[in-house]
């Protein structure tokens, strides 16, 4: 067979969509302003999953700040769980490593979390 009577041409390859989470550009705050306090603190641990939620043992609907060894990330509670008492949250496989400032072979890492 040759390239002339090639069955099929090769093309560009096909777009792979989004990669991950959108990070819009947020406006600065005016120097001064600051978020309310939170209504209390956490202290525990926080494992992963690949479900793509938030486990907390608190309200679906509930803002808290995550802050761990690697940053901190805001989310909404949307599950309910853990179920081991020393783990207080449950959160989304990226998530965890954005916080965690782990190896990627890690499981459970200390957090602080700021329920809102």
């Amino acid at each position: 067979m040759s390239a002339q009577t090639a069955i099929y041409e090769p093309g560009e390859d096909p777009d792979a969509g989004p990669t991950d989470r959108a990070h819009p550009d947020q406006p600065e705050t005016a120097p001064g302003a600051a978020r309310k306090p939170a209504r209390y603190t956490l202290k525990g641990q926080a494992t992963f999953y690949s479900a793509g939620w938030t486990a907390m043992r608190l309200p679906r609907g509930t803002v808290v700040i995550i802050c761990g060894g690697g940053g901190c990330i805001e989310r909404t509670v949307t599950d309910y769980g853990p179920q081991d008492p020393a783990r207080v949250v449950d959160l989304y496989k990226p998530d965890f490593f954005r916080i965690c400032g782990c190896p990627s072979w890690s499981g459970v890492t200390n957090v602080t979390v700021h329920v809102y």
